[in-house]
């Protein structure tokens, strides 16, 4: 594209239709190979393995968080709220890029590959990159996204209770996997967004779409993100990607594409990404990371189907063809007793050592809640121009319900013991 043009480019997007980016510093970025990677990251990990539907990336989801803020900059303004031209372009970027720091399938490589550092930490390293690519024009976008502007409303858009990112992707995840359970109001929201004394507000006219946003927040996370299925197979991802790890940190040469052998080999801590030098260490875990993505693991997973590891091969064998652990999930931790059992069982199937049946028989906790107390409320602008709590602008959202976390423990093990267990 030549750089100098003026004219805004059209994407024809399935949840919004027609969508606007920007010229200049906003599609230049969106042009990057770094946004473009975005591309091959499914945004909900392996959950089309329970939606077959649910195969949309992560960069659909930064052009529509894109977009909604770009509407919700507009609605704003026209509320005698003065945002700069620079201040505009500025949280536009931090919200395009909110989502650059993820790695293949969205959340495994957190937890497998790159150990301690959470996709946000690799995303402000990653802007910080960018930054220096950009000759310091992202300097406004990084104290946004830092939580570190001046006007606090500009860093709720991109991080809070009623960020632009919450608002795309539950519309658009409810989309692609068909719950209509998680559909939201995100058009009247963003119409009835106002700033008092530097705090999002909603106008109370707005009160029945939060009550929506909310309850539909909660609903997604139990049918969709949280899905058992969906927590069995991204954790046998990640069991399988660890398990690539040790052989590999042992010596064990593995099938890899270059990205992928570098982060199975190397151990990247969160020193060596903070603060950001541009070092040519720090240069290097950029060039890898930019290549890694969805199809490095799923290629090397084929692959590992026939070594001669029968760890790693019995788990991509599983994964690849979708044979899923079985997923029981109870709200106090399961029995020390009965894991030991059928871990025994594991062992002496495929002949396993102690340490080796952790692959195949493990536990673990998930937790969720719809309405955090301790972040920023979502406050409601009433009539008379006072500003109180959604909680208490509700007549339905009882605050001890809405903010309490609801924990959950699972316990995953071959289907094939479902039955002798």
């Amino acid at each position: 594209m030549d750089q100098g043009s003026k004219k805004w480019k059209i994407v024809n997007d399935p949840v919004y239709g027609f969508i606007k980016i920007p010229p200049g510093l906003i599609y230049e970025l969106v042009e990057h190979p770094l946004v473009q990677r975005l591309r091959r990251i499914r945004q909900l990990g392996l959950t089309n393995f329970v939606y077959p539907g649910a195969t949309h990336t992560r960069f659909q989801h930064a052009l529509g968080a894109l977009h909604l803020m770009l509407l919700a900059l507009e609605g704003i303004k026209t509320k005698r709220n003065i945002i700069d031209p620079l201040e505009e372009e500025g949280v536009s970027a931090a919200i395009l890029l909110h989502d650059i720091g993820h790695g293949p399938f969205s959340h495994a490589l957190e937890y497998s590959l790159i150990e301690g550092i959470n996709h946000e930490d690799l995303t402000l390293f990653l802007m910080e990159h960018l930054n220096a690519a950009f000759d310091d024009r992202l300097v406004m976008a990084l104290k946004i996204f830092r939580n570190a502007y001046p006007k606090s409303f500009l860093c709720q858009l991109v991080s809070g209770q009623l960020d632009m990112d919450r608002m795309d992707y539950l519309k658009r995840d409810s989309f692609f996997t068909g719950v209509i359970e998680g559909t939201i109001g995100s058009d009247r929201i963003i119409k009835m967004l106002d700033v008092i004394n530097d705090q999002l507000v909603v106008e109370i006219k707005g009160i029945y779409s939060i009550e929506k946003f909310l309850i539909a927040r909660r609903l997604m996370y139990w049918q969709v993100y949280y899905h058992k299925t969906v927590i069995a197979a991204e954790q046998m991802l990640v069991k399988l990607l660890q398990r690539a790890r040790e052989l590999s940190e042992s010596g064990i040469r593995l099938f890899a594409t270059p990205a992928l052998e570098f982060f199975l080999k190397e151990r990247v801590s969160r020193e060596e990404i903070m603060p950001y030098t541009g070092s040519e260490r720090q240069l290097n875990i950029v060039r890898n990371f930019t290549q890694l993505d969805d199809n490095d693991i799923m290629t090397a997973a084929k692959v590992w189907q026939d070594h001669e590891d029968k760890v790693l091969k019995e788990l991509s064998r599983r994964m690849i063809h979708r044979k899923l652990p079985a997923i029981e999930m109870q709200r106090s931790p399961f029995e020390q007793t009965r894991i030991i059992k059928i871990r025994r069982m594991a062992e002496k199937e495929f002949s396993l050592s102690e340490a080796e049946s952790n692959y195949f028989v493990f536990t673990g906790e998930i937790s969720n809640y719809a309405y955090s107390r301790n972040d920023e409320h979502i406050k409601i602008l009433l009539k008379d121009a006072s500003v109180v709590d959604v909680t208490e602008a509700s007549e339905m959202l009882h605050p001890d319900v809405l903010s309490k976390t609801v924990s959950k423990h699972y316990l995953c093990f071959p289907k094939e013991y479902r039955k002798t267990i």
